[in-house]
């Protein structure tokens, strides 16, 4: 397996990496309570994955207002900077590169999860049927219907740009390597990209150049803290998760791709409709954004190790996150690389929780140990 596409090493940045699998972000909720602060239980969960090429972390919300869910990381006061350099610690000590996923959700939440208050996003539109875990103290934890936003003056993207800048300042305080931003999966930032989620009349709506804007501010301003090379962004072009939905996503992802190459971020992220039915991207899409882009392309969505090195001779993907399998198979790499089977993983125990469906997943033992494998 020596030529096995999938154990290549690449340079990101100015990192190396040992192969071309990633760990995307995924959220977990078990964050220490009060205070959203990540703890060893998730450090050791990290660490035992270090063997990916690159780790993104969950997402990882950069001040109140951003938090969607219950129980989930923040990375703005000085208690949580300190939670995730025990986490970046644990992962280099083995060898590992963390990026950190920093959100915000914008009306991708509920009151009970940012102190009453109501959400911001774009504009007045609310994510229609979509529900958000919420622990309010006093009721029983569970699933809400999400409130409607009010739209964002422009002091509040002035602030949350730069909320943004210092959150970026504070990944690399706590060790990590880099950041991801999450532009995709209708979030804050896919809330002004996508046509049918804005509806704003200012420099920030209607066109499709002042509907990339916020994005391209946030890009830029990250990037002057910390460097375009520790930078990676995160899309999800034909996915319409929490309601967003553009009219025409080739066009408006792949203006968001050129722009994003110009700005020279070190990878482009790309999360594909994984559910039963989801549109597949077609292959001349893939090839636009691989010509619209000159660095790293990462792809995630439901992909197996045949897929993976397909992608990658294809060359319209150099690196590929594989997502649920890492829940209950810490030593995926390698299982990828000697073709050992996967475990499933238990989705009662995806979020919230202890260490139960989160650190205490097996590594694979094979049956004969002398025989090559």
């Amino acid at each position: 397996m020596s030529h096995d596409n999938l154990f290549c090493p690449l340079r990101l940045g100015q990192l190396h990496l040992n192969n071309r699998i990633v760990m995307p972000p995924m959220t977990r909720s078990r964050a220490s309570q009060p205070g959203d602060v990540a703890n060893a239980m998730m450090a050791t969960y990290y660490a035992q994955r270090a063997e990916a090429g690159l780790i993104v972390s969950e997402g990882t919300q950069i001040e109140p207002l951003g938090k969607g869910y219950a129980w989930t990381p923040g990375i703005h006061s000085a208690e949580q900077v300190a939670g995730w350099q025990l986490v970046t610690d644990a992962v280099h000590a083995k060898g590992g590169t963390l990026f950190a996923q920093l959100w915000h959700v914008g009306r991708v939440t509920h009151p009970d999860n940012i102190g009453g208050a109501q959400p911001i996003s774009a504009s007045a539109i609310p994510a229609a049927g979509v529900r958000v875990f919420v622990d309010n103290g006093s009721d029983a934890p569970g699933f809400v219907e999400t409130a409607t936003p009010r739209a964002m003056t422009q002091d509040d993207i002035d602030a949350v740009v730069g909320q943004f800048r210092q959150a970026a300042r504070n990944a690399m305080d706590a060790g990590f390597d880099g950041i991801e931003l999450h532009a995709a999966n209708g979030y804050l930032i896919n809330q002004f990209l996508d046509s049918e989620s804005n509806a704003r009349t200012d420099n920030y709506g209607g066109s499709l150049e002042n509907r990339l804007r916020f994005l391209k501010e946030v890009t830029q301003a990250v990037s002057a803290e910390i460097g375009a090379d520790r930078v990676g962004v995160r899309l999800a072009p034909l996915t319409t998760l929490n309601g967003t939905v553009d009219a025409n996503p080739e066009q408006t992802y792949l203006a968001a791709t050129r722009l994003l190459g110009e700005l020279n971020v070190t990878y482009l992220h790309i999360a594909e409709a994984d559910w039963d039915d989801a549109p597949l991207m077609p292959e001349n899409f893939k090839q636009g954004l691989r010509a619209a882009f000159p660095n790293t392309l990462i792809y995630a969505g439901k992909y197996d190790g045949e897929r993976a090195r397909a992608a990658l001779k294809a060359g319209w993907a150099d690196m590929i996150g594989f997502g649920r399998p890492f829940v209950a198979n810490p030593d995926l790499p390698n299982r990828l690389r000697h073709g050992y089977p996967w475990a499933p993983h238990d989705p009662a125990t995806l979020f919230g929780g202890a260490e139960q469906g989160l650190t205490d997943y097996p590594t694979y033992q094979a049956e004969t140990e002398s025989q090559p494998a």
